[in-house]
């Protein structure tokens, strides 16, 4: 499967305001793409297009809310009727509310599977046909390591990337077994250094927190990118995802002791916050229109990213690791049999 250099694509980046929509649309645009950017905070998105047209690239805008199917299509028809085509579908848009279940309505719980999982459904029915009528293309949907590990007094944020990660690997199938040559990524972000702390409702008395460490938002955005070139099934942004991965597929019973541990103090501040203070659940809220959150001091550097966008590198280097084990272990042996 072959993808067209970002230099040559039309994007889509959907929730785009803030946070790693914002810094992935910067990018494309920096590196020739002509980028479409969609969210519900108009201001956001004006104050984006203007930095983008600052610099020389080209972009427009599109307010839309990911729960309306209706609006999803906009995005992708005028992204179309702009620039002629669709190559890339990045969907980052997304809502959550941080309390025990048991305090949470069905209202919140809905509408934060309708923005989170829904929305990226709406996102692929949206932009799939064009991506078909250009002959190949990419969809690109943030998910999260919630889609792989469940985080207490997050359940419906990790409900609806659960259910993003069953979607995705049923519409992969479909897709190679119809022998269309897209390519369908799931971007797994751990902890991001964004404004998504700052937005979310809150019922814990307190401004919530991930549990850090924190990384920053361009290690996804450059995930972001490189999937846009590469054709790719899964990309785990952190090493603290990988680790957490690892830990969930050898022994789930032991992420659930470290999680009763860590997981309900891990996601406060000591930062007072009333469950009535202004949230972006069901309506925009102004004020955090850019990429960083508030938890800069708690960022540290990711290592395996690197190996991940550089896969010759990679395979080649654990091949030596192995020929080096191989070696000692055979001279080793011989030793002993001296």
């Amino acid at each position: 499967m072959q993808l067209k250099p970002i230099s040559q694509q039309v994007v889509a980046v959907v929730g785009a305001s803030s946070g790693i929509g914002r810094d992935t649309a910067v990018k494309f645009a920096q590196r020739g793409a002509k980028v479409v950017v969609a969210a519900r905070s108009e201001l956001g998105l004006k104050s984006l297009v203007e930095e983008i047209q600052g610099f020389g690239g080209d972009a427009i805008y599109v307010v839309a809310d990911v729960s309306d199917f209706q609006q999803v299509k906009a995005i992708a028809d005028k992204a179309v009727a702009k620039y002629g085509r669709l190559d890339t579908w990045v969907h980052a848009a997304a809502t959550g509310i941080l309390a025990p279940f048991e305090k949470i309505t069905p209202e919140e719980f809905e509408r934060v599977v309708d923005v989170t999982l829904m929305g990226q459904v709406y996102g692929a029915m949206a932009a799939l046909p064009y991506l078909k009528q250009e002959g190949r293309g990419a969809l690109i949907h943030i998910s999260s390591m919630e889609g792989r590990r469940s985080l207490p007094l997050q359940s419906p944020y990790s409900t609806a990337k659960h259910g993003l990660e069953g979607f995705l690997e049923a519409l992969r199938v479909e897709l190679e077994h119809e022998k269309w040559p897209i390519s369908v990524t799931s971007i797994l972000p751990s902890v991001i250094n964004t404004p998504f702390y700052n937005k979310v409702r809150t019922k814990l008395g307190v401004k919530p927190t991930g549990i850090p460490p924190y990384y920053d938002p361009s290690l996804v955005a450059d995930a972001i990118l490189y999937v846009a070139e590469h054709p790719t099934r899964d990309f785990i942004v952190g090493d603290v995802g990988r680790v957490l991965d690892a830990l969930q597929r050898v022994s789930p019973s032991l992420v659930d002791s470290v999680l009763a541990a860590i997981g309900f103090v891990g996601q406060r501040t000591n930062e007072p916050k009333s469950e009535d203070a202004p949230d972006n659940v069901f309506e925009p809220i102004n004020g955090y229109d850019r990429v960083e959150g508030d938890f800069k001091n708690l960022i540290i550097p990711s290592f395996s990213d690197w190996w991940d966008m550089n896969p010759t590198l990679k395979w080649g280097a654990i091949g030596l690791a192995a020929l080096g084990i191989a070696a000692f272990l055979g001279g080793w042996h011989d030793g002993k049999d001296v």
